[in-house]
């Protein structure tokens, strides 16, 4: 875990803090003069998700830049946001108010100051939020099964408080359509090998009459299939190894049995099991083989991903740059 620097603001680079939103009309106001405060440089956008209570007009009112997207769900609001903003730096919250707008500051400093290409703030004491066991338990048993799939990178893959460089953001696939967008994030980071960091930060509760859009079994399966999804699209010869395995333990399973039999008698009297026996032994075969092709596949992808972050990167450094020299001219002409 990092400390991060507290006054960490880089004048010449172009912040936009992302709020994703629906029906956060209680909160979103304070949400976005927090922000206004701790990042005066930053463009505040606010990303309406059909919310019915008001949320885009408590946002306008408050300062911010709204915009709107249909399709339901965060996944689908992140997607929309990183396609649309250019910035060098981005600043992705909550509008719930259980993020601390003060701590933008230290998060986009550590991002800086390590040369990450994407900082997390951990939760502190989100097992305190509203007593919901059910989050706590799923929020160990996910971060645990994270680790053991994908890697020691992060500690808390579904906090809400991160920020990118424009490198990150615009190599980004966003595949995913509702929370598990936090868990894609963070896969996409440790296939890249990208530079990450962590900080621990306060996570408060919501404040009263701000209801959570989270399910705990609902969003629990949703997640759970993101990580099968994910697990297939990256790993694909260890998910294909796991399948073949157990279809060859289940087909020797059914041969053992018959195989005695034929020892000892020199006779098959059970052929239904023998016949789904070979055929399992055969599946599982088919799935190690596949596994090896997709993960030749897989490999490639990853190194065209890899490209086109390396281009993102270097685009971003061309546009500081160009920038940088569009400043100096103009102060040299004001001489």
């Amino acid at each position: 875990m990092t400390e991060a620097p507290t006054s960490p603001m880089n004048g010449d680079q172009d912040i936009a803090v992302l709020l994703p939103c629906h029906n956060e009309a209680a909160t979103i106001a304070e949400v976005v003069r927090g922000f206004r405060a701790a990042l005066p440089q930053a463009r505040i956008y606010v990303y309406d998700n059909n919310s019915t209570d008001g949320t885009a007009l408590a946002a306008v009112m408050a300062g911010a830049i709204v915009r709107s997207e249909r399709r339901q769900g965060k996944g689908n609001v992140v997607r929309r946001m990183f396609a649309d903003i250019d910035a060098d730096i981005y600043v992705m919250a909550d509008g719930d108010g259980t993020y601390a707008p003060a701590d933008a500051g230290r998060l986009v400093g550590v991002l800086i100051a390590e040369g990450a290409d994407m900082a997390v703030g951990t939760r502190r004491g989100v097992t305190d939020d509203a007593g919901r066991q059910g989050h706590a338990f799923g929020n160990r048993v996910f971060n645990s099964l994270y680790r053991r799939l994908f890697g020691n990178d992060f500690s808390d893959i579904f906090s809400g408080y991160r920020a990118f460089t424009r490198g990150f953001v615009k190599s980004f696939p966003a595949m995913s359509d509702a929370f598990e967008t936090e868990t894609e994030m963070s896969v996409h980071a440790s296939r890249l090998k990208l530079p990450v960091v962590e900080i621990e930060l306060d996570y408060g509760r919501r404040p009263e009459g701000s209801q959570s859009k989270l399910s705990t079994f609902r969003d629990g399966w949703k997640i759970l299939k993101m990580f099968i999804m994910l697990m297939k699209e990256t790993r694909p010869f260890a998910f294909f190894a796991m399948l073949g395995w157990a279809g060859f333990c289940i087909g020797l399973g059914f041969a053992i049995p018959v195989l005695a039999e034929f020892f000892r008698t020199g006779m098959v009297s059970r052929m239904p099991s023998w016949i789904l026996s070979v055929a399992m032994i055969g599946l599982s075969f088919l799935a190690l083989t596949a596994g090896m092709i997709l993960d030749s596949l897989s490999r490639a992808r990853y190194e065209h991903l890899r490209l086109a972050y390396i281009g993102q990167s270097e685009a971003s450094r061309e546009r500081r740059r160009d920038r940088y020299r569009s400043g100096t001219s103009g102060r040299k002409d004001a001489a």
